[in-house]
């Protein structure tokens, strides 16, 4: 609007310089000769041959403007020249024109577009220069602002062609080879699946992990006495990590249910036996700590029945081993019963051609970059290979074990870690070989692209319902104005809307006090995945709003602090470190830095942010109670004052506390003594037993049977009702 102000100033100087030159020049008097040049002396004009006859209007307007140019630059000059293309005032438009671009069609600035918008229903709170218009109101503002418009023409876009890496079709069985059976290990929190592992490998898993609890899908080959291989996936019980287990079900060909003997059935168990299902996987059940005196492994047994877990001995096709983890009792029965199946199964792959493989686990290892722990299954993985995972792509530069050893090759069924990602991809992503880098990059911008095709299209939906919500308030609206005529619905519509515009840039700086922003930092993208879909379930938003501002994977940075201090947010990390400048800075700036190592005291710490955040609630504390028994009024100048009789049967009343006045289990007032008095004497307490005569605060006739309830109030702090479910 300011510009716009400008150029109008601009033209007037410029206006009233030619009419000053003009009378100037009709002052003087000249016959039959030319005039000598003429030279202003602060902007000379240069020399004008003058003739007897009078000039042309145009031309002495145009011989008195250089008067007043001085006041505009040539870089403003050359903007003026680039904003007017037009030549016969026609504007050309196109479909989903942007505010900007309407605006530099036009040859006007952004400003006059939203002078125009004042007339229409159109929310400008909600326009920017890079939001998108509807084709009737680019027509409006067009045809608005004194022009004509014509649609531009469509250039036929050629359809893409889909450039996506594909699985290869399936093998010839000439050529499969037998592999190694992959087995999940799945089952409720703490009912010793990773110290069945780690007696198995004879490592000290369980130990390392933080609270005993698996945060994360560890993959490990074992080797049997027989020679076998077996690939073990374990899985975490932990409510959070449902999104893991359900990702270790889709790459497993066996799962091992483990079931605690004394617990029996629990919440994560059923999980698990329905993840499998889901997967058409079959089961093995192990029944674990079966050296513990409460062991019942028959009431296990009975109680997975009722979820179509059946034993063979009740006739059924899941066989069931009883072992003690911890003491290693049967344990090379349940590899033994393992093996067994996977012969059943007969699990073969091909192990030439092109790479094939599920990722597990992501994270960023500081030396190494991204790492990405896979389940290979099909073809041979080797240095130099290049990898496509989702929108990322890799040239494998080294391969590791599970013991961080490295591997010069990695065949079906093998779990292996690899570096040289470009980025980090998501846990579960396919991985698929390709021939090339260049071909690596085609897969990855042609899946880019559909992204951003389906992101538009979402875009646009939203702003169609935005716009048809818009549409309806303006016909409600436009019903209150109905009695008016139309110049004056025009100008209480323009008076609104530019009052809106003018607040919002107001509006959008202010930040919402009852909100908590977090940045959520993680050791593997699993983690960070199971803490986003904790955060999914949050449904108290009129208490208190979560806003989750950035989520990613690797220790502690200064771009993390930064962007808490933007948004006045707390970072949460899990299994993630804050160097010592990190701390120092976080401290610096007041940023909140909370670090966890187990996933459930993560979440009760956001918990206890959210509650902070809660305005404190008042809770009254009944200190006495005492009941009206006669009722009587004292003179006190002019004035009587009704007094109560009480006697106190409950607590005391103190006279410096709040008081209520009951009356058919109604409260009709609150508020405070003017005086307590114990037969004739003022006191401050009276105790249980004891009769009193009190007056209030607001002269109220009392009744027999009223009821005075003595209270205090306090300010105690509120408590979110959002339960994440654990």
């Amino acid at each position: 609007m300011n510009q716009g102000l400008l150029l109008r100033f601009e033209n007037l100087v410029q206006l009233r310089g030619a009419c000053q030159q003009l009378r100037a020049l009709s002052s003087r008097k000249v016959c039959g000769a030319r005039w000598k040049s003429v030279e202003l002396s602060a902007h000379p004009m240069g020399s004008f041959p003058l003739h007897p006859q009078l000039w042309p209007e145009h031309r002495l307007i145009t011989a008195a403007l250089p008067q007043c140019r001085h006041l505009a630059t040539k870089e403003e000059t050359k903007k003026k020249k680039k904003k007017i293309p037009l030549t016969k005032g026609e504007v050309e438009i196109r479909q989903r024109m942007t505010v900007e671009e309407l605006a530099q069609a036009m040859g006007k600035d952004i400003d006059h577009v939203y002078e125009v918008l004042l007339y229409t229903n159109i929310n400008l709170d909600s326009v920017e220069p890079d939001s998108i218009l509807s084709e009737d109101h680019i027509k409006m503002i067009v045809q608005k602002s004194g022009m004509k418009y014509k649609s531009a023409k469509l250039k036929d876009e050629k359809e893409r062609k889909n450039t996506d890496a594909v699985k290869r079709p399936p093998a010839d069985p000439a050529v499969l080879t037998p592999r190694p059976p992959v087995v999940t290990i799945l089952g409720h929190v703490d009912h010793g699946k990773t110290t069945l592992l780690d007696s198995l490998r004879k490592t000290q898993v369980a130990a390392m992990e933080a609270g005993g609890i698996t945060q994360h899908i560890g993959a490990f080959i074992v080797h049997m006495p027989s020679g076998e291989k077996i690939t073990f996936l374990d899985t975490p019980g932990h409510a959070a990590f449902s999104a893991m287990r359900a990702r270790g079900t889709n790459v497993t060909d066996i799962v091992i249910l483990v079931v605690a003997a004394e617990d029996g059935v629990m919440q994560q168990t059923i999980e698990s036996i329905q993840h499998a299902k889901n997967a058409g996987v079959p089961l093995i059940l192990a029944i674990n700590k079966c050296d513990k005196p409460e062991a019942d492994p028959e009431r296990v047994k009975k109680e997975l029945l009722a979820h179509d877990v059946v034993c063979e001995e009740f006739g059924g096709d899941v066989q069931a081993v009883n072992i003690s983890a911890l003491k290693g009792e049967n344990l090379m029965v349940l590899a033994e019963a393992t093996v067994a199946l996977a012969e059943m199964l007969e699990l073969k792959a091909d192990a030439t051609g092109l790479v094939e493989g599920t990722i597990i686990e992501s994270r960023k290892d500081k030396g190494k970059g991204p790492l990405t722990t896979a389940i290979i299954q099909r073809g041979t993985l080797r240095k130099g290979c290049v990898l496509v995972a989702g929108k990322t792509w890799a040239k494998v530069r080294f391969l590791f074990d599970e013991n961080g050893k490295a591997v010069d090759a990695a065949s079906p069924g093998t779990p292996v870690e690899i570096m040289g990602w470009k980025e980090s991809p998501s846990a579960g992503d396919e991985i698929l070989e390709v021939e090339s880098e260049q071909r690596a990059q085609e897969v990855v911008a042609w899946r880019t692209y559909v992204e951003q095709q389906e992101k538009m299209k979402k875009d646009l939906e939203v702003i169609e319902a935005k716009q048809k919500e818009h549409r309806v308030e303006y016909e409600k609206q436009q019903q209150k104005l109905a009695h008016l005529t139309w110049r004056q619905r025009k100008a209480v519509l323009y008076k609104a809307n530019k009052q809106l515009m003018f607040s919002r840039p107001k509006e959008r700086t202010e930040m919402d006090e009852n909100t908590l922003s977090v940045i959520v930092k993680g050791d593997v993208d699993g983690s960070v995945e199971a803490i986003l879909n904790i955060l999914d379930s949050y449904d108290c938003e009129d208490e208190c709003k979560l806003d989750i501002v950035y989520f990613g994977m690797g220790d502690i940075s200064e771009n993390d602090i930064s962007l808490a201090e933007a948004f006045n947010g707390v970072i949460f990390g899990f299994s993630v470190k804050a160097n010592e400048n990190i701390k120092k800075l976080a401290d610096k700036k007041g940023i909140k830095i909370k670090l966890h190592n187990i996933i459930y005291k993560l979440i009760e710490d956001l918990k206890d942010e959210l509650n902070s955040r809660l305005p404190p609630t008042l809770v009254e504390t009944t200190v006495g109670e005492a009941s009206v028994l006669d009722t009587f009024s004292v003179t006190v100048g002019k004035t009587k004052i009704p007094v109560a009789g009480c006697r106190v049967h409950k607590g005391l009343l103190d006279r410096k506390m709040k008081f209520k006045l009951i009356r058919n289990r109604d409260v009709i007032w609150k508020g405070c003594l003017s005086s307590l008095k114990h037969h004739k004497d003022d006191v401050q307490v009276i105790k249980t037993g004891m009769d009193c005569g009190l007056s209030l605060d607001k002269n109220l006739e009392f009744s027999i049977g009223d009821e005075i309830i003595c209270y205090e109030e306090k300010e105690v702090q509120q408590t979110t009702s959002w339960d994440p479910g654990f």
